[in-house]
């Protein structure tokens, strides 16, 4: 194919040029089949060659969202985009018959948070306060990917106002459930994105992680998380929790398409070429002990195990050793900036949501009960100031001395031992069943190292504890070493092959 670059943005929906005709059914029976678990390039590869048509893989998708989420109570899907999603897919199939290069992400379905606006759909943050607000124009992650050839298929239920790294559950849209068993929590509050993405609603999918968000239930769902270097990606258009800490995050069920989806969130258009499966010859990993105890009997199994992995595919692990690691795990970081973050997202230019302080949706009574907690701790905060629940004053993570110091440690350890990346399991605790998501709450320990210093920090998956619940391995590394973390992240998922869909989510008949 040539090398006219496509842009899906710049065609005139309105012009008619959007095809009518209904898709061949022998090509939707094989898109039914090819979209689980389907990855960017096995989906752009069969419509280059033929197989089905972007509209098979759209059409695909919105059958196993209307025939699974509701009838299940996954309940990860909030809004739908489904008849736009049509009209860019068959873009794509016009641009195929063209002998046009499509963009990197060209019939690329995706799944967002709601926390990230959607020009013309409501973004609630999963609160009923914000049922009205429609924003006028797209964050600017959303707008990079779509720029990139992406298609919105649906937003995703998420923890009211991301209070909860426990469960997903707002006001707006109820519960969502974790995908491989759904007695079970997918974690908070990226659940809707990681459910669906798990269950094959979708290729790709968007979360936010403030402390937790995109990591942890990325671990719950057998998914590849990214959270990325602080500052690295546009925070504008989402609704904040704590923009000190807030990333936003790319949730995907392989590597390579975690990269491609990031190198698209930073507005560029190179691919995930470059990954090597021998890319941890030679690197030396830290493991950090402190996030090892008390751990899940199976968890434990499944960490030794994943060390020997590592090392088989040529990685140095050792242990490390951190001045004051157990201070740093234990000490409180967190920023009360909600009110005043939020009300900076409320009252930019052209937003009407109907009010300007979150709140006021706890003085309305409006509220899921189990974010009282979150409640009691941010409306401590103002709406013009920053502190923490001490009265101390904090604010942007460069000038927050004591998150500076946690990160001085680690580095510190880091070059002295000459470690270039460390690990340590997501999660010490498999996903706590539904009814007791607050009693067994544990082992987070995506909260601990990551958040308060702003270092990037990766998931993938690392098996599966207590038969069918996931479990991830997390790879910490040092500012601006994404790429690096790629590529440990991707020897280490090619050489294991952890990841399967979940059973209760198979192939729609014909």
């Amino acid at each position: 194919m040539n090398k006219i670059i496509l842009s899906l943005l710049t065609i005139s929906l309105a012009a008619g040029c959007a095809r009518s005709e209904a898709p061949d059914i022998g090509d939707m029976n094989y898109a039914r089949t090819a979209v689980i678990e389907a990855t960017i390039s096995s989906v752009q590869s069969d419509i280059q060659n033929g197989k089905m048509s972007c509209r098979n893989v759209v059409d695909a998708y919105i059958e196993r969202i209307e025939f699974y989420d509701q009838s299940t109570n996954l309940n990860a899907i909030t809004y739908k985009n489904y008849t736009q999603a049509r009209k860019m897919a068959d873009i794509v199939d016009i641009a195929i018959e063209e002998n046009q290069t499509l963009l990197p992400l060209a019939c690329v379905p995706m799944l967002v948070k709601d926390n990230m606006d959607v020009k013309g759909f409501p973004t609630t943050a999963g609160s009923k306060m914000l049922l009205n607000n429609i924003p006028p124009q797209n964050a600017i992650i959303v707008g990079n990917l779509l720029q990139n050839g992406a298609i919105i298929l649906a937003k995703t239920n998420m923890a009211e106002w991301a209070f909860s790294p426990r469960r997903t559950k707002s006001s707006s849209a109820g519960v969502t459930r974790n995908a491989y068993n759904l007695d079970h929590v997918p974690a908070g509050s990226s659940g809707g994105t990681a459910s669906g993405v798990a269950a094959s609603f979708a290729l790709i999918g968007l979360g936010t992680d403030t402390g937790n968000s995109v990591r942890g239930p990325s671990s719950h769902l057998a998914l590849v998380g990214m959270r990325s270097t602080h500052g690295l990606l546009s925070l504008d258009g989402i609704v904040p929790l704590v923009l000190s800490a807030d990333v936003v995050g790319p949730m995907t069920r392989t590597v390579a398409d975690n990269l491609a989806m990031l190198t698209a969130m930073r507005g560029e258009k190179s691919t995930a070429q470059g990954l090597n499966k021998e890319g941890l010859n030679g690197v030396r990993l830290g493991v950090v002990r402190a996030l090892t105890t008390d751990m899940d009997k199976d968890i434990y199994t499944l960490f030794d195990v994943a060390i020997l992995d590592l090392e088989k595919s040529g990685a140095i692990v050792k242990d490390i050793k951190i001045n004051d690691i157990d201070k740093h795990i234990n000490t409180p970081w967190g920023c009360r900036s909600f009110r005043k973050d939020v009300h900076e997202y409320l009252t930019r230019p052209g937003m009407d949501a109907g009010i300007t302080d979150p709140l006021q949706a706890f003085e309305a009574g409006i509220y899921s009960e189990y974010t009282k907690g979150a409640w009691d701790y941010f409306k401590g905060g103002a709406l013009d100031a920053a502190t923490r629940s001490d009265g101390v004053k904090c604010g942007d993570l460069p000038n927050d001395t004591m998150r500076q110091g946690i990160k001085s440690d680690i580095l510190k350890a880091m070059e002295q031992g000459g470690f270039d990346a460390l690990i340590y399991p997501s999660w010490q605790y498999p996903a706590a069943r539904l009814d007791r998501a607050e009693e067994d709450y544990r082992g987070d320990n995506s909260q601990t190292l990551a958040p308060p210093t702003g270092l990037p920090a990766i998931t993938i998956p690392m098996g599966f504890a207590s038969g069918d619940l996931p479990a991830g391995l997390q790879i910490l590394g040092k500012p601006n070493s994404e790429a690096s973390l790629y590529q440990y992240a991707y020897a280490y998922e090619q050489a294991t092959r952890h990841r399967h869909a979940p059973n209760l989510f198979g192939a729609l008949g014909d």
